[in-house]
C-alpha cells in the first residue's frame, strides 16, 4: 500500500444559517501535514470546528475555501481511501457481526477471496465467538469493536474517528482506547481522533492539535513523544496533560 500524505492547505468552511441572511464560519484558515504512522487527536471545546474537519477530510462535506488532497489528488468526496468511525455505532441491526464486517466485500462480490481477512479481524478484535450474534445482542464496546473492524477491513489509508468512545463507561472506554491502539499499532495507517477528553488524547496520540472556536482554527500543533504503552501516572504523562490544559486555558 502506498504511503499517505494528507495535506490541508488554507481550508476554511461556512454554513449558512437557516433563520438568518448570515453563516457560521466552522473553521478558518487551516493548515495541516499529516502522515502514514501518526495518531492525531483534535480537542478542544464544543463548536471549534473539530468534527468538521473530520468530515471535510473524509469528503462528506467540501471545503468553502482551500483545498484538500491526499497524496496529491484532490479529496472530492467520500472514498475506500478513508474509513469513518463516529460516536455510536452505525451497525446493520439485521445483519450478524461477521456480515456487519464483511458487508463491503458482499456488495463488490469479492468475498469469496477475503474470507481470510474476515476471519483475522475478527480474530484481532475479540470476537470469533460473537460471529453469528446480532448488534442488539452486544454490548457498547463488543458493537463499537465491529464499527471499527468494518471501517479496518478495506484498508483504508486514514482512518477517522469522531469520539467513538464518549458514549461508553469509564472501564469499557480505557479498554477501548487500548483496543484502537493495537489495531493502529498493526497496521500504522494514518489516524486521525476528535476527543474532549485530555487524558485520552495523552494516551492514545503520537499528536494533539489543539484548537480554539469563533471561528474554530488550529492554538496549538503538540507532538507527544512518550513510548507506548503509557503509563497514565508518570510525571512525563502528567506533564503532557498539563501542557494540552494550559493550551486549552484551563
Amino acid at each position: 500500500m502506498k504511503k499517505s500524505h494528507l495535506v490541508l492547505e488554507q481550508v476554511s468552511k461556512s454554513f449558512p444559517r437557516v433563520e438568518t441572511d448570515g453563516v457560521t464560519h466552522a473553521v478558518t484558515n487551516i493548515n495541516l501535514s499529516v502522515h502514514d504512522g501518526e495518531f492525531v487527536c483534535l480537542v478542544g471545546p464544543s463548536g471549534c470546528g473539530k468534527s468538521t474537519i473530520l468530515r471535510m477530510v473524509a469528503g462528506l462535506i467540501p471545503p468553502t475555501l482551500g483545498k484538500i488532497t491526499l497524496n496529491g489528488q484532490d479529496i472530492n468526496g467520500p472514498s475506500d481511501e478513508c474509513g469513518m468511525v463516529f460516536q455510536k455505532p452505525t451497525l446493520f441491526p439485521w445483519l450478524t457481526v461477521e456480515n456487519n464486517i464483511n458487508f463491503s466485500f458482499r456488495m463488490d462480490g469479492t468475498l469469496d477471496q477475503h474470507h481470510a481477512e474476515v476471519e483475522r479481524i475478527l480474530k484481532m478484535i475479540g470476537l470469533e465467538e460473537f460471529r453469528t450474534d446480532y448488534p442488539g445482542q452486544l454490548s457498547g464496546g463488543m458493537a463499537q469493536r465491529v464499527a471499527l473492524a468494518r471501517s479496518l477491513i478495506t484498508e483504508p489509508r486514514i482512518l477517522l474517528l469522531d469520539e467513538p468512545l464518549g458514549a461508553l463507561d469509564a472501564f469499557t472506554r480505557m479498554n477501548m482506547q487500548d483496543e484502537i491502539l493495537n489495531i493502529w499499532q498493526q497496521n500504522r495507517n494514518l489516524f486521525m481522533m476528535v476527543t474532549h477528553d485530555v487524558d485520552e488524547a495523552v494516551y492514545m496520540s503520537t499528536r494533539i492539535l489543539v484548537m480554539e472556536p469563533s471561528p474554530g482554527r488550529i492554538k496549538e500543533d503538540i507532538v507527544i513523544d512518550l513510548p507506548y504503552p503509557r503509563k497514565r501516572s508518570s510525571e512525563e504523562f502528567t506533564d503532557c496533560r498539563s501542557q494540552i490544559l494550559a493550551a486549552l486555558d484551563f
